[in-house]
């Protein structure tokens, strides 16, 4: 019979990460764990084991011999692959796992092909629907996202992508070719700013929830709402950057080499693998830029809200909610 010392303690909370959030290297290695692209190549097997291993341990059942280390490696993959509100395995493009190959292919191409106008127009949009169902995959569950306005995010975004990405392109022929070489990144930015406020555009009307610290719900806040997408946009725009702008420069000096001229077509490859080496450190580092569990005070709250927890909790400075990704 197995000695009880060798059980894990049962009160490990699995709901929070396990790193420190409130540091910035707690968060990195928090998001180094989600945003891992082995996750992808996971059999349905190890997804299934991984929560059976969690819902178990929710319920007290801990399979005997698990350690430590292998109930957080289960509750990792398990939030690498279900949807943390409605429990439902994520469409695999859609998880963060993905992210690093999906966004080095897309970034990749959409900076190897950026001279011709139907390059510019078919990468752009490969990117947005990308992005589309990224946003979708990972909506807030209590404010659903309806069809119509996926749909208007998607369109608005596409075209704003496109159209900057085009603009660019015509001045950008009057300048130095480095500077074209940039063009994907300005277009991809301003279709961030488009696309996030456009898929969370419900949270920027109806506001999101705000608690106190211990999580007690005090209302729901657009200025709140303003200031999560805010730090999401900054975010995404930061992720983007060093793989859109550290390649550019390595490219155009290997263009300039012999070994490019004899094989043009490997300056795709070597492009999108510039890129997902820049992806594999910018997408969790600027994940965690922010924490997760943001905060605001409480003197920047519309004044209708501020009125009703001045009331109800006069002692209350900071108010707090959960920003997204």
């Amino acid at each position: 019979k197995m000695a009880p010392s060798e059980h894990i303690p049962l009160d490990i909370n699995i709901k929070e990460p396990r790193w420190d959030q409130s540091t910035f290297i707690g968060r990195a290695n928090h998001f180094f764990t989600v945003t891992d692209p082995r996750n992808i190549l996971l059999s349905d097997a190890s997804l299934e084991n991984a929560r059976k291993i969690v819902h178990d341990y929710r319920q007290g059942i801990v399979p005997p011999g698990l350690t430590e280390d292998e109930l957080w490696r289960a509750k990792y993959i398990y939030d690498s692959a279900f949807h943390p509100d409605t429990g439902e395995k994520m469409f695999v493009i859609g998880r963060m796992s993905a992210q690093v190959p999906m966004n080095m292919t897309i970034t990749g191409c959409m900076m190897t092909f950026y001279r011709t106008t139907p390059a510019v127009l078919f990468w752009q949009w490969v990117n947005q629907s990308f992005n589309a169902v990224v946003n979708y995959t990972n909506r807030s569950g209590d404010a659903p996202i309806t069809v119509s306005q996926l749909g208007t995010a998607y369109v608005s975004a596409t075209t704003g992508a496109v159209a900057t990405a085009l603009g660019l392109n015509s001045l950008a022929k009057r300048v130095s070719p480095l500077v074209g070489r940039f063009v994907p990144f300005a277009a991809v930015a301003s279709a961030n700013c488009i696309n996030i406020p456009l898929m969370r555009q419900r949270e920027l009307k109806f506001g999101i929830p705000v608690t106190d610290e211990d999580g007690n719900r005090l209302g729901d806040s657009s200025k709140a709402a303003q200031q999560a997408i805010a730090q999401v946009v900054i975010s995404r725009i930061l992720m983007a950057a060093p793989g859109m702008a550290i390649p550019p420069f390595i490219m155009n000096t290997l263009e300039k080499k012999a070994f490019l001229k004899k094989f043009p077509w490997m300056s795709a490859p070597i492009q999108v693998g510039l890129v997902g080496i820049c992806l594999v450190f910018a997408t969790p580092l600027c994940c965690a830029l922010f924490p997760q569990k943001s905060s605001m005070s409480v003197s920047r709250l519309e004044p209708e809200l501020q009125a009703r927890i001045k009331e109800k909790s006069p002692g209350l400075e900071r108010v707090y909610f959960n920003k997204g990704l």
